[in-house]
C-alpha cells in the first residue's frame, strides 16, 4: 500500500514545479516580427453581427388555434368563475362525506350492491331500472313543487289561506249539522 501512495503522490507534486523554456532565436527578430496587439488576437474580437431575426409567418394551423383560443376566452373565464364558487361547496360536501357515520352507512351498502350485481346481473339491472324511474319521479315531483312555490305570488297565498279557512269552517258546520240531526 505504501508503494501505491508514492506513485500517486509523485505526479501530483510535479504539477507545482515551475519550469522555464528558452528558445534558440535572437531577441531582436522575434520581438519585432511576432508580437501582436491585443485587438489583433481573434480571441478578444467578436465578429460583426450579420444575422437578423426574422419571424416566421403563421401557418393556417396556428391561425386556427389562435382563433379558437380567442373565441373560447369568455367561456374559460365563466368556467373559472363557476369553479371558484363551486369549489368551496364541493369541499364541504367532501369533508362531510369523510365523517365516520356516512362511511359506516354508504360503503357497506355500496359494496353489497356491487357484489350482488356481480352474481345476479339480471336482477341488478331490473333493480337499477326501477330505482332510476323512482328517482326520476321523485325529482320531477320536487321540481313541480318548487316551481309552484316559485310562481305563486304572496297575494295568492294569502287568498288561498283565507279560502282554506272558509272551507274548513264549512266542513265544521256540515259536521255539526250532521251530528245534530242524529
Amino acid at each position: 500500500m505504501f508503494k501505491v501512495m508514492q506513485l500517486v503522490a509523485a505526479p501530483a507534486s510535479l504539477s507545482f514545479l515551475a519550469v522555464r523554456v528558452y528558445a534558440a532565436a535572437s531577441e531582436n527578430e522575434t520581438s519585432k516580427k511576432n508580437l501582436l496587439k491585443v485587438d489583433e488576437l481573434s480571441l478578444y474580437t467578436s465578429p460583426a453581427p450579420k444575422s437578423k431575426y426574422v419571424e416566421d409567418r403563421q401557418t393556417q394551423l396556428e391561425d386556427g388555434i389562435c382563433y379558437l383560443r380567442h373565441s373560447l376566452d369568455p367561456y374559460a373565464a365563466w368556467f373559472q368563475n363557476v369553479y371558484g364558487k363551486a369549489l368551496p361547496k364541493a369541499e364541504k360536501v367532501a369533508e362531510y362525506g369523510k365523517g365516520s357515520k356516512i362511511k359506516r352507512l354508504v360503503y357497506p351498502v355500496g359494496f353489497v350492491g356491487i357484489g350482488a350485481s356481480l352474481y345476479y346481473p339480471q336482477q341488478a339491472i331490473a333493480v337499477a331500472k326501477v330505482t332510476g324511474s323512482q328517482l326520476y319521479d321523485w325529482s320531477l315531483q320536487a321540481y313541480i313543487t318548487i316551481e309552484s312555490f316559485w310562481k305563486e305570488s304572496p297575494k295568492k297565498k294569502r287568498s288561498s289561506k283565507a279560502s282554506d279557512k272558509d272551507d274548513t269552517d264549512r266542513d265544521k258546520t256540515a259536521k255539526v249539522q250532521e251530528g245534530s240531526s242524529e
